[in-house]
């Protein structure tokens, strides 16, 4: 087939069946033309209308659509009525939003979800085994350039463009014999394993690192949390009043039976500041602004920075100091409230007002010290107790300068950073030679399926 890479190209008016120059535009495939199909040729519209009266609605299993492709089960708890027809969709069958197809909410329905119901808005297709793998399928539904290819065709209102079905089912791809489909398929799967394993390993090197981080201070959590119905407890032992947040205080990791002496986070603070609540730009304008998308894992991240114009002492105020802690103090999620990251370096930042900075006093503790555990199980338990919900999750200052933190002298700190951070960099670069592994395969596969490389197994 041919393709057109100029900026400028003709063709014959007879060929124009919508007004888009994209829609123009044809895969470069590496594949004799009778292997080129349009996908008409192996999917079967399925139209398996629910009734409703056999079929009621807290019996039937709702299905959610993702950018990626995936599907899950969604959440009908809060949903009163349903209005509109309702479809069955199988196992193995493909399944896509008119409106999202172009943001890659195109699908095969997992065998775990053996049955699926959709609205109207998402055409279901059962796949004609006996000449496409419903796992080639949706290989050739990830391929950057089938997206381009949907992109190109889709019509409508800007911002309501939906793919109709005709549209997708003439959209011509690479049909090449099941055995050469089944060897695409196993070169994505084997990769997927390896990659499964990899990052297996990395999620319990992880553990072991932050279990190991609390042995060396002489802290292990109990068996499990409280989970019977009556307990007690001594009065002066409860901090705030929850269900909850009391069976963490029996059931968890207690700071003060560590061997080393517990204090108040205030005891090694000089001080404690909330972030700006000017508006962010994207326009680079002004200096750096660290968000609470700019905390990630523990660590501070330099990823979609925006920036902010401050009033030159403003500025000077909020810009950060090599070893000031930044903290989360409020969010819509509570898993991110009270997570936290040191900042390192010189290069210039501020930060926002969902956030604190919080400046140690390095002659009594290392900032890295003081930010595991914070982000350990123990910080989180303490956290969880004192953090509250109005509108979102949120910790204040106080809170935050009551956490208790056992302190080692400062030598034994600067050693188990050293450890934790030695762990974490091994770790990290598992996860980014998982990560370059699903690049690459991404990229062999999206070869093979045009043709451009030999189908293999890894």
């Amino acid at each position: 087939m041919s393709h057109h890479a100029g900026r400028a190209f003709a063709v014959q008016w007879s060929q124009a069946s919508r007004w888009s120059p994209g829609s123009f535009r044809e895969v470069a495939w590496s594949w004799p033309p009778e292997t080129i199909q349009p996908l008409s040729t192996v999917l079967r519209r399925r139209i398996e209308c629910v009734g409703r009266a056999e079929h009621p609605l807290d019996s039937l299993v709702f299905g959610s659509l993702h950018f990626g492709g995936e599907l899950s089960r969604r959440d009908m708890s809060s949903k009163q009525e349903v209005k509109g027809k309702l479809f069955f969709a199988h196992a193995d069958d493909v399944v896509y939003s008119k409106i999202d197809a172009r943001n890659g909410a195109i699908g095969i329905v997992p065998h775990e979800m053996p049955l699926v119901v959709f609205s109207s808005e998402y055409p279901i297709y059962e796949v004609d085994r006996e000449r496409a793998l419903p796992e080639y399928v949706k290989l050739l539904f990830r391929m950057a350039s089938f997206r381009q290819r949907i992109n190109s065709l889709i019509s409508g209102a800007s911002g309501r463009k939906r793919v109709e079905p005709s549209t997708l089912e003439g959209i011509e791809v690479p049909l090449p014999p099941l055995a050469t489909q089944q060897a695409i398929v196993d070169h994505w799967q084997a990769a997927q394993r390896k990659n499964a394993a990899a990052l297996r390993t990395a999620d319990e090197q992880e553990a072991e690192t932050e279990s190991a981080f609390l042995r060396d201070l002489g802290l292990k959590s109990s068996v499990s949390i409280l989970t019977h119905r009556g307990f007690a407890l001594h009065w002066s032992d409860v901090e705030r009043w929850g269900v909850d947040g009391l069976r963490k205080t029996i059931g968890g990791i207690d700071p003060n039976k560590s061997k080393f002496a517990a204090e108040s986070l205030s005891t090694v603070l000089e001080f404690a500041q909330y972030g700006t609540s000017d508006k962010a730009n994207e326009a680079q304008k002004g200096v750096p602004v660290l968000r609470i998308s700019n905390i990630k894992d523990g660590r501070i991240s330099w990823e979609n920075l925006k920036h902010i114009e401050l009033p030159g002492r403003t500025e000077a105020s909020l810009k950060l100091v090599d070893g000031d802690i930044l903290i989360i103090r409020t969010s819509g999620s509570r898993d991110l409230v009270g997570t936290c990251g040191v900042y390192r370096g010189d290069r210039p930042s501020v930060f926002a007002s969902y956030l604190i900075r919080l400046r140690i006093d390095q002659s009594k503790a290392v900032p890295e010290f003081i930010s595991y555990f914070i982000n350990s199980p123990a910080g989180r338990q303490q956290v969880d107790a004192v953090s509250r919900q109005i509108m979102q999750n949120n910790i204040n200052s106080e809170e935050i300068k009551g956490l208790r933190i056992p302190l080692p002298p400062l030598a034994i700190q600067q050693h188990l950073v050293a450890e934790v951070s030695a762990a974490r960099e091994t770790i990290a670069a598992v996860r980014a030679a998982a990560a370059q592994r699903a690049a690459d395969t991404a990229r062999e596969v999206e070869e093979m399926i045009l043709g451009h490389r030999p189908a293999s197994k890894s």
